[in-house]
């Protein structure tokens, strides 16, 4: 499944005011085991077209690996299409100061432009469940209050933010309730290895809800936020 080149058309030119370069687009089947929503692209995907295809896309692969699926099977995708860069120095092994481009978080601005696309992949590709990598995805996905250090691991049942329309520079949600698993960005491990044992435990529960999806859910389910949301009601 691919979004169609109108839309894409339209992503590239309200993106274009912002510090970013390339694009690329979602990969995979229509009716995937997983969607998966990253942050976005970095410099090895603009060049080759591919999502999640450098060092990130490498770990992701055996994350997957261990939840059963391969990347054939799932549909990925990001808040993002296009690289976000910022200019930084790095010194050359014959000691030379060079100007480079460094990958950079997405900002907010650069997510709502992009957001008619992943709106459109959200609607269209039906998958049983969207897996958010990184807080960028989440709350894209879920809202700026949520954390995927405080919901990693648990299936959430909500609506997902869409842009209200076109000419907006608000979030809606939808009507439709999505099921959304929050797990680390798998480049998180780059900078805090500790985080690998949690991302495995996550692949695991995500394994489990493969194979079987309704045990999965009554054990695994944001019961958390529930209990918060019941207390908020008593006060």
């Amino acid at each position: 499944m691919q979004i169609p080149e109108w839309l894409a058309e339209i992503g590239k030119q309200r993106i274009s005011p912002y510090p970013v370069e390339g694009f690329v687009y979602g990969m995979g089947p229509e009716r995937p085991k997983l969607m998966l929503v990253g942050e976005a692209p970095g410099e090895t995907e603009i060049h080759n077209g591919i999502p999640f295809s450098g060092r990130a896309g490498t770990e992701l692969m055996k994350f997957l690996e261990r939840a059963g699926v391969s990347r054939e099977e799932v549909y990925i995708t990001s808040a993002v299409r296009s690289r976000p860069y910022k200019w930084g120095e790095k010194r050359t092994r014959s000691g030379e100061m060079i100007r480079r481009k460094y990958n950079r978080a997405p900002s907010s601005a650069e997510m709502l432009a992009h957001a008619p696309l992943l709106d459109y992949e959200i609607e269209h590709v039906k998958a049983p469940v969207i897996v958010a990598l990184g807080n960028i995805g989440l709350k894209r996905l879920c809202g700026p209050e949520m954390r995927v250090t405080e919901v990693h691991g648990r299936f959430i049942k909500q609506p997902v933010r869409r842009l209200k329309d076109m000419e907006s520079s608000e979030y809606t949600w939808t009507e439709k309730e999505y099921l959304i698993f929050p797990t680390f960005h798998p480049a998180s491990i780059f900078y805090n290895r500790q985080l690998l044992e949690l991302i495995h435990e996550d692949m695991d529960k995500l394994g489990s809800y493969l194979r079987s999806p309704d045990s999965a859910l009554t054990l695994y389910t944001n019961t958390t936020m529930n209990d918060e949301a019941d207390q908020n009601e008593h006060h």
